[in-house]
């Protein structure tokens, strides 16, 4: 299963872990990044400023509940 861990940022530019959600929508052209976010404000309130929330993609094993984390992408800045 597709959840996705939602972190805020503090005006010391410090994350905080507020909460992980399941995907649970089934049409794939729903999910967007913004309707990822707008996830995220309903944990912390409409007030949060979305620039302040970043959230990760992770699967959950649903017979284990283990979460198993994306592979670490690095970039050179040529590719950026």
């Amino acid at each position: 299963m597709v959840a996705y861990l939602f972190y805020w940022i503090d005006e010391l530019e410090k994350a905080h872990f507020i909460g992980i959600l399941p995907e649970k929508r089934k049409n794939p052209e729903r999910i967007t990044q913004e309707s990822i976010i707008n996830l995220g404000r309903r944990i912390v309130g409409n007030n949060a400023d979305a620039n302040n929330i970043f959230f990760i993609q992770v699967t959950i094993d649903e017979r284990t509940g283990e979460i198993i984390w994306p592979k670490r992408s690095i970039r050179t800045q040529e590719e950026t």
